[in-house]
């Protein structure tokens, strides 16, 4: 018998087998400038899911010839820690590391201003130290405030957030479980403020209307992350209270 059929997505009250409604994300944290020795850093806590990235740049690239004259190369490393997953990961990097790091890089490259700063590199090294489903979306996330905190141009923060189908239900923030044995799994990362869509992949079968209701939902949990990628930045960088003048209380003599 599958683990599918031996536990069931919802328990007696309707409520996922990690005790969350339907449209209730994971308790997440978000902390930036984490890491001394890089341009910036970010590490995320979502769930299951432990993320640390280290942002480094702008800076001299090398091999030289990879330089690009009319704007910086941005690249992305996504990697998961052998500790990272239950069963020990083999440390060399995968098809699948590889193809989520062009995913990724694909994601935040419309977002950074690349022509400011032609002939140079700027790296993003994602690191997954625990993993718990949904990894990916939590990397982006991640990714973006490490950029933010490096002080990169970019247009917004990028934010993603996946959304799914579990026992014939839609729902946000896909688990592990969900992940693995649900009927499908879609990630969403947007750019909030220009209301864009960066990334849209689907894995399983939905309905027309089931696309689009994940959808919604996606962009949705992704807009209540986005106010906690704020949030950090602010708790990091607060801004100083501007010195109140003195008030002249004249005495009469």
């Amino acid at each position: 018998m599958s683990k599918k059929n031996e536990v069931s997505f919802f328990d007696g009250k309707g409520l996922r087998n990690d005790g969350r409604r339907l449209d209730e994300l994971r308790p997440i944290e978000l902390e930036v400038g984490v890491l001394d020795n890089a341009s910036g850093s970010a590490l995320i806590r979502q769930g299951g899911n432990r993320i640390l990235v280290g942002v480094f740049g702008p800076r001299e690239i090398h091999p030289k010839h990879l330089a690009l004259p009319n704007r910086a190369t941005l690249r992305c490393r996504y990697h998961m820690a052998p500790f990272s997953v239950e069963d020990r990961k083999h440390p060399a990097p995968s098809r699948r590391e590889t193809e989520i790091s062009k995913v990724i890089r694909e994601a935040l490259e419309p977002v950074v201003f690349t022509e400011y700063y032609p002939r140079t590199t700027i790296d993003v090294y994602i690191e997954v130290l625990e993993a718990n489903g949904g990894t990916r979306c939590s990397g982006i996330t991640a990714a973006s405030l490490a950029l933010a905190d490096a002080g990169v141009p970019m247009r917004d923060l990028v934010v993603a957030c996946a959304s799914g189908k579990v026992g014939g239900k839609i729902v946000l923030d896909l688990n592990d479980f969900e992940d693995k044995y649900g009927e499908a799994d879609m990630p969403v990362a947007i750019l909030p403020h220009l209301d864009r869509v960066l990334l849209l992949q689907m894995d399983g079968n939905l309905t027309p209307k089931e696309f689009h209701e994940a959808l919604d939902l996606a962009i949705e949990g992704s807009k209540r992350i986005y106010e906690m990628q704020k949030k950090a930045l602010r708790d990091s960088y607060p801004i100083p209270d501007e010195p109140q003048e003195e008030e002249v209380v004249e005495v009469e003599k």
